[in-house]
């Protein structure tokens, strides 16, 4: 007996995700009459709870609109109604109704002060005690991949991480929802600061921006710092790229450049009308500036126009130990942060060290015992074709460049040379 009450009782809440339950089977009379279509729910309380289920029929029939209280079982994947006759409840919603997914589903997450961007993928609801309240809402990658159909490989994910609730937006958050509903197609606006956005990388910030009207793309943008916005930047779509760095300030757009090293420098000023370009690059600090216009002009360019000198850079006496405590700090603001170089007092290169060999290196080692002392690297008269043919060959993320006494002139960032629009024009 006990263990049937408890049985009972846990059965009294289940968990439901709105994208699995969508589409389930509406039967009355032991008779499939249709699929469910959405819900219609209400804010009475802290979470909303649903009303109605929208259901869709076959064959043109009319759909329907019933009340939770007509529902005599629910389930994932079936729905029986206890009803007088479909006729009573045919209509549609109204207009001022909430549908939970056609209203809220996909819709973008900002919070309070329009800081925070993510996407709704999925909404969580709980059956208790046969009525449905919405819980949460699911921005997870795992929410996304159900929602597209590769439930298995979600369902692979979930089971290596069985709690995605750091990716759950709980509903007590969610700012109430504008009365009348009507034809809403806004953002998801919450009550309370989630996570910043200098929590969310470049490339994810990059497509969230993309997908943005520009004027809401410009007040988030605005609100990046100098570091994140010019990566970001980096990132965006070159037509989406042109119209965002037009609609800036002429001082910020510089202070952005500014961060880049010449080869993205390039790339972005490659999308401008020549105009701009112009004004942009008479702004520009003038040690880039000559290296940004040979890469523009494809005259009397070489692979130090490439360069960078923003890399890490270490003595061969010090400890794995030293190296890793001093890591974060001299990583921050740096163009290539994944290789390690070792210099002497007079900046030679003596060797190359992984961030991966770093860090499971003993403590007491020292660099020059961890070192890749036969590295590959670029001479100062080496080409754009050479750099690409030794990228495609060995698979490094950048690539030193010395002079003939070993001496470091610089390091080319692997994207610069690889990803950027303008290594395309012959």
């Amino acid at each position: 007996m006990e263990n049937n009450a408890n049985h009972n009782q846990k059965k009294s809440e289940d968990e439901y995700f709105l994208s699995r339950v969508i589409g389930a089977a509406v039967r009355w009379n032991g008779k499939k009459i249709g699929k469910l279509s959405d819900f219609v729910i209400v804010e009475t309380g802290k979470i909303p709870e649903v009303t109605h289920l929208f259901i869709l029929r076959p064959f043109g029939n009319p759909s329907m609109i019933v009340p939770m209280a007509k529902v005599l079982a629910f389930s994932g994947r079936e729905i029986i109604l206890q009803i007088e006759s479909v006729e009573l409840y045919e209509g549609t919603p109204e207009e001022s109704a909430f549908l939970l997914k056609d209203h809220i589903l996909d819709k973008k997450v900002l919070d309070i002060e329009d800081k925070e961007v993510e996407v709704v993928y999925d909404i969580r609801m709980v059956y208790r005690n046969g009525r449905i309240y919405v819980t949460d809402v699911d921005v997870s990658r795992y929410g996304l991949l159900r929602r597209i159909g590769l439930k298995f490989v979600a369902d692979l994910i979930h089971n290596l991480n069985p709690d995605p609730g750091e990716q759950m937006i709980s509903w007590t958050y969610v700012q109430p929802l504008p009365s009348p509903m009507g034809s809403f197609r806004g953002n998801v606006k919450l009550k309370v600061l989630m996570e910043t956005l200098s929590e969310i990388h470049p490339v994810d910030l990059a497509d969230i921006l993309e997908e943005l009207d520009n004027e809401q793309r410009v007040a988030i943008f605005s609100e990046l710092d100098t570091e994140q916005a010019s990566d970001t930047l980096e990132e965006i779509d070159p037509h989406v790229q042109r119209e965002l760095v037009s609609s800036l300030k002429r001082e910020r757009v510089v202070q952005l450049i500014d961060e880049m090293t010449p080869g993205q420098a390039a790339d972005i000023l490659s999308v401008l009308p020549a105009s701009e370009a112009e004004e942009i690059l008479l702004a520009l600090d003038k040690d880039n500036v000559k290296k940004i216009r040979a890469i523009l002009d494809r005259q009397e360019e070489t692979i130090t126009d490439y360069a960078t000198s923003e890399y890490i850079r270490f003595p061969p006496e010090m400890t794995a130990e030293q190296a890793i405590d001093r890591y974060a700090a001299v990583a921050k603001g740096k163009d290539v942060i994944m290789y390690l170089y070792v210099l002497d007092r007079e900046e030679h290169l003596l060797g190359v060290i992984d961030i991966k060999e770093l860090l499971q290196a003993e403590d007491n080692q020292k660099l020059e015992e961890i070192m890749v002392f036969d590295y590959i690297s670029l001479c100062p008269d080496s080409t754009l074709k050479d750099a690409r043919r030794m990228f495609d060959r060995y698979d490094f993320r950048s690539l030193p460049i010395t002079d003939e006494g070993k001496k470091m002139l610089g390091v080319v960032p692997y994207r610069d040379v690889m990803n950027l629009t303008h290594h395309f024009i012959e």
